[in-house]
């Protein structure tokens, strides 16, 4: 019992590392003693599961962890995780496939927690045409499609921008999910050919960074959105996330309207 309350004490002393928070911190914002959380966080006393979903709560840990740090203080599981494909998920999964032909003709896509692809609308297709079949088996890892090679990479015109904007986001979602898969694709993109000097920017008000690709003979311009569900309670759910592809200019929304 005392190396698992060790166990559970330092990844709740991780995850306070990681969003920056002292002991005196995490206490006044979860409420408890600082004497409490200390014990806790040391192994010198067992959490309860109301304390340890408190304290994961207002660390803002994802659901994955929270179930991680339950089973280290020696509890079970609280969130459930599902293939997506399961039948109980089915009502979730119509609403991301509604959610992706609702936003035709433009594309838009669905990814799991390693952008790994879950699912994708009609206009994804046609820029997928001569992309090495190797990336696009399953799984397909949609910024290793982009930035491969052998992918869509030769067919962005602004790549060095595109490349650092996802390298950028990948350090991003690292430093908030702890997650050691992100950080690995992220070495495994950085070291891909093209970077660099990114050139001149296109002026969005600091807000998004554009896809410039080449497809069907034509200059394609795309900002990009990314939803999230706000109010999972399954592990899976909670991991999904949306990119949606909006024209930037006029000439792209044009070129894709029937």
């Amino acid at each position: 019992m005392q190396a698992t309350q060790a166990e559970f004490g330092e990844q709740l002393r991780g995850w306070r590392r990681r969003r920056r928070m002292s002991q005196l911190d995490l206490a006044l914002e979860a409420e408890i003693s600082s004497r409490h959380l200390s014990f806790v966080e040391t192994g010198r006393s067992r959490p309860s599961r109301d304390m340890v979903l408190r304290l994961a709560e207002t660390l803002d840990v994802p659901l994955r962890a929270r179930n991680a740090m339950l089973v280290a203080a020696g509890l079970a599981p609280q969130f459930p995780e599902r293939d997506l494909d399961d039948p109980a998920l089915a009502p979730a999964r119509k609403v991301i496939d509604l959610i992706l032909k609702g936003h035709e003709p433009f594309p838009a896509l669905a990814v799991d927690r390693h952008w790994n692809l879950v699912a994708h609308n009609g206009s994804v297709a046609p820029f997928l045409a001569g992309v090495a079949p190797h990336l696009l088996e399953p799984p397909s890892n949609v910024l290793r499609l982009s930035l491969h090679p052998q992918g869509l990479a030769p067919r962005i015109a602004n790549l060095a921008e595109w490349k650092g904007h996802l390298l950028e986001r990948l350090r991003d979602q690292h430093a908030v999910s702890g997650d050691a898969g992100l950080l690995a694709l992220r070495d495994e993109l950085a070291a891909y050919p093209g970077g660099g000097d990114a050139g001149e920017r296109g002026d969005y008000g600091g807000i998004a960074v554009p896809m410039v690709i080449e497809a069907e003979g034509r200059r394609l311009s795309f900002l990009s959105t990314t939803t999230v569900f706000g109010t999972p309670v399954e592990v899976t759910l909670s991991e999904i996330a949306i990119e949606a592809f909006f024209p930037a200019d006029e000439e792209t929304a044009a070129a894709l309207r029937p």
